[in-house]
């Protein structure tokens, strides 16, 4: 009998410790529960904002990007404008450049003509006005005084502006400097393939030949059996 009551009195005490837990357990559990669910709302409302406002940065800053790239092709359209508008103006003063070149490039050839003009000129008044019709000695001598003096000036303009007269006699024959008329027999002295005579002088400007001489070469004479 004592042993039963023993027995009994454990069951109702594992009972009513078995009841306690679980009620504490319950009671636990609740706060818990509400907590995580209530982290987990703050977690999910803090993260909402973002999503929302993401785009809208996004937006703004492609928007600024977009306003930057604008601007510097505008300023680079203005600038390509103006090196056009420069290029254009250069090739214009170029082409003048080139064109009063063209025109007046021998100016100051053409200044230095004048003064023979001159010269000859006033041969030919002295001549005409102090000469008289019997006296042709002097006229000469004024002629050959004359002449002289010109040729003495044109030789000085022509130095002047590097025009330069061939002389090839005893040369050797050269195409791009002499035109061969004819062939002449060596004489004495005259190595054949030389220039023996010339009929037209040529001229040099500035180094390269701008007028061939007129010449006859020197050949080796063919001996007679």
């Amino acid at each position: 009998m004592a042993a039963r009551s023993l027995w009994a009195f454990r069951r109702r005490v594992q009972h009513l410790l078995a009841s306690t837990a679980a009620s504490d357990g319950r009671g636990c559990l609740h706060p818990f529960s509400t907590a995580t669910q209530r982290t987990a709302g703050e977690d999910c409302s803090s993260e909402d904002p973002p999503d929302e406002l993401g785009p809208s940065l996004a937006e703004r800053a492609l928007k600024l990007k977009a306003v930057r790239l604008e601007k510097e092709v505008q300023d680079l359209t203005v600038r390509y404008q103006r090196a056009l508008a420069d290029g254009e103006n250069i090739r214009r003063r170029t082409q003048r450049c080139v064109e009063d070149a063209k025109i007046f490039g021998i100016q100051s050839f053409c200044k230095d003509l004048v003064e023979l003009a001159d010269i000859l000129e006033k041969t030919t008044e002295s001549i005409s006005e102090e000469t008289e019709p019997g006296d042709q000695k002097l006229s000469l001598q004024k002629i050959f005084r004359g002449l002289s003096l010109l040729e003495a000036k044109l030789k000085s303009v022509f130095a002047k502006h590097g025009l330069e007269k061939m002389t090839p006699i005893g040369d050797k024959y050269d195409p791009h400097e002499h035109e061969l008329i004819c062939h002449v027999p060596a004489g004495v002295g005259v190595q054949p393939g030389t220039v023996a005579l010339v009929r037209q002088d040529g001229y040099k400007l500035h180094g390269r030949t701008i007028r061939l001489a007129q010449v006859e070469v020197a050949v080796e004479s063919q001996r007679r059996l």
